[in-house]
């Protein structure tokens, strides 16, 4: 006998779970998404928040030519085959139903902005995009929330500028005139909304507000501090879940089926050991602290099939001084720097990818000690380039640590200071050097990309991600594979059903986003595709669950 009955249980109040229970509870049906932690939003709502959603009208609608076909040609590209996780027929569903999902949001409500220059992350590809298939949330008023303003869960130490993903980049050329620029933009949008009294969320804040908002506005329930125990399963149906809530274990019955969203195992350092590869910790990862990997772990003893288990949606981050993680993206791919092994070497291209820099890493540390590597930068990347938090030109020393940005007056006192093979260090430089020059990393190939040029400085020529480190001092900062969050889980189908260990779904069990099997293999196509596939298979496991209850 149940304590609470509904027609539908989301497990994890991310944009996947706040975009299923928003669906289901249009239809009329009603919703309870449970929340293990103190705050909504999860890891979505740290995010950039944007979703990379190919052939979506926002986009169309801004001027970006796109269909099924190009979109198609692209994945088919870049997406590895890795079994039943990256099948036809759960690429075709994505493709299919994103549209769908963005178009639903915004008859609900949803403000859509269309992060125009953001490029796919293999834009030379077949079908690739330069122009970039990736929305966002538009900027949102936190005063519309109410009470629940103080319960959404922002990334920590950020602070709350309304700035959109495609324009990031140009803060960090804080001395350029691009930079000053955005800078005098954002003060006047500051001034604008400080004036009218609002609270503008923007990125990950604007995306999870919206969608608390709107599901708040629908009569969705949410509880906080109640985190999922177990699944409760009648003659081989999942029929709903044990969930401890005000102290107590108490069964919730849904009729219609359980959505498990409440992403994945990075704060696991068990799991992690299990599945990831090693070394790793737990003090890598920048995602949501609640990701345990509680709804992957209760879905397996109930018989769920997993894949992917030993991916990541992973990339370079240095720990700063007092502890924390931070990612490292556009100061590692702007010119004046290198990233480097223990031998001093480089090994990769800087500016790829986050993702494929974490593979490159772990694939090189095999051979040679790389973890963690060294990003190497001279004076001129710190006097006009931000790094973290810290506005370019001063490095104070309270700033710096025994791992992060390491000053010495010279790359012989720096190799030295951080344990790198000096000789090895001195040859890379002078090697580097001479390819910045000329413009031309014909050992990585940085700067051809296009995806490389969108962090880039437009100032240096003839290759604006490449710059020579010659002028002290020069800074070493610890670079370590970390994780915005996992991206293996249980294994779902085209419909978002939970797939047994035996070959079928299991009834009324869905899941999406990072608690499930990425549909991309481990690949990231462009920028938001975890929220992308994310919002989208939570979108079609909610259509699914409606059809179930109209039955």
């Amino acid at each position: 006998m149940s304590d609470y009955a509904v027609d539908a249980l989301v497990v994890g109040s991310g944009a996947a779970g706040l975009v299923g229970a928003l669906t289901v509870r249009s239809a009329g049906y009603d919703v309870l998404v449970v929340e293990k932690t103190d705050l909504v939003g999860g890891s979505s709502a740290m995010s950039g928040g944007g979703l990379w959603i190919p052939n979506n009208h926002v986009s169309r609608e801004a001027g970006v030519e796109d269909s099924f076909e190009a979109a198609w040609t692209y994945l088919t590209h870049v997406v590895p085959e890795a079994g039943e996780a990256t099948s036809p027929e759960r690429l075709r569903a994505y493709l299919t139903h994103g549209p769908e999902m963005v178009k639903f949001l915004a008859d609900m409500g949803f403000r859509w902005r269309p992060a125009l220059g953001y490029p796919d992350y293999y834009p030379e590809a077949p079908g690739g995009s330069v122009k970039g298939r990736c929305i966002e949330g538009a900027v949102f008023d936190a005063r519309k929330l109410g009470p629940w303003a103080r319960k959404l869960r922002r990334y920590p130490g950020a602070p709350p500028i309304p700035i959109h993903t495609n324009e990031a980049w140009k803060m960090y050329l804080a001395r350029s005139r691009i930079g000053i620029a955005a800078f005098l933009r954002l003060g006047a949008r500051l001034l604008g909304h400080s004036l009218l009294g609002r609270r503008p969320l923007t990125m990950g804040g604007s995306l999870v507000g919206q969608l608390l908002y709107l599901c708040l506005k629908q009569g969705v329930r949410i509880w906080l501090e109640s985190p999922l125990r177990e699944l409760v399963v009648e003659n081989g149906r999942v029929t709903g879940a044990v969930v401890n809530h005000e102290g107590r274990d108490v069964v919730v019955a849904a009729r219609g089926g359980v959505l498990l969203t409440s992403g994945g195992f990075e704060h696991n350092q068990s799991m992690r050991e299990k599945y990831l590869p090693n070394p790793t910790k737990t003090e890598w990862a920048v995602g949501s602290p609640g990701n345990t990997g509680d709804a992957i772990q209760a879905a397996v003893k109930i018989g769920a099939a997993t894949a992917l288990m030993n991916k990541a949606w992973g990339g370079p981050i240095a720990i700063t001084p007092d502890g924390k993680p931070v990612f490292i993206l556009a100061e590692r791919s702007l010119p004046f720097g290198i990233i480097v092994d223990a031998n001093g070497e480089r090994f990769m291209n800087e500016s790829a990818s986050y993702v494929d820099c974490w593979r490159n890493i772990y694939e090189h540390h095999r051979a040679t000690p790389c973890i963690p590597s060294w990003l190497i930068i001279d004076q001129r990347h710190r006097s006009n380039y931000l790094f973290g938090t810290l506005m370019p030109g001063r490095t104070p020393e309270k700033a710096t640590g025994p791992q992060y940005l390491v000053r010495a007056h010279s790359l012989e006192e720096l190799a030295r200071k951080i344990g790198v093979d000096e000789t090895g260090l001195l040859r890379t430089v002078k090697r580097f050097n001479e390819l910045a020059v000329k413009g031309v990393d014909e050992d990585f190939h940085r700067g051809e990309s296009a995806y490389d040029r969108f962090y880039s400085d437009p100032r240096v020529k003839p290759n604006p991600n490449l710059g020579p480190l010659t002028k002290p001092p020069y800074y070493a900062t610890a670079i370590y594979p970390g994780e915005l969050g996992t991206c293996g889980g249980l294994l779902t189908d085209e419909k978002a059903r939970v797939m047994h260990v035996d070959g079928h779904p299991i009834p009324g069990l869905y899941a999406a986003g990072n608690t499930t099997a990425a549909v991309f293999g481990g690949t990231y196509p462009g920028p938001g595709s975890t929220l992308g596939p994310a919002c989208t298979f939570a979108y079609i496991a909610a259509k699914h669950i409606i059809e179930t209850l109209r039955r």
